[in-house]
């Protein structure tokens, strides 16, 4: 799959402010530092159609009803610095979704890890043997 950037999505995404809960104390219940970022991935036009099957399923919790992805950044105190911190999640969240996974390549244990079990079962048996009444 192609990496999708959030520079050529930029046209297609919506950006919401709002007051933020993190640090600034009286100053962060006078300015709107939070940013969401909306991604409608049913009308995009820059995905294609199997991308945009890829997202819904691997986002189908994370997705409104209308198809909307929303990321929101608040951590910093600047809204521009929140922004940019929107934006790279939304890339790394899209980076995620196209990234195949690799199979998992089933190994066998090795000659020492064998012998050292055996060796701990014989040690153990023995334990158990020791506590054992003699008649």
């Amino acid at each position: 799959m192609r990496k999708v950037d959030s520079e050529l999505l930029k046209p297609e995404l919506q950006f919401q402010t709002a007051r933020s809960g993190g640090p600034g104390g009286q100053h962060a219940n006078k300015v709107e530092t939070k940013v969401q970022v909306r991604f409608n991935v049913d009308q995009s036009t820059l995905l294609t159609t199997l991308e945009r099957e890829m997202l819904k399923a691997r986002f189908a919790n994370k997705l409104t009803q209308e198809g909307e992805l929303i990321v929101a950044a608040d951590s910093k105190r600047s809204q521009l610095q929140n922004k940019t911190l929107a934006l790279k999640k939304l890339d790394r969240l899209l980076a995620k979704a196209f990234q195949k996974k690799k199979p998992r390549k089933p190994t066998q244990p090795t000659k020492a890890s064998k012998k050292k079990r055996l060796k701990d079962k014989k040690i153990q048996g023995e334990k158990k043997e020791l506590r054992k009444r003699i008649l």
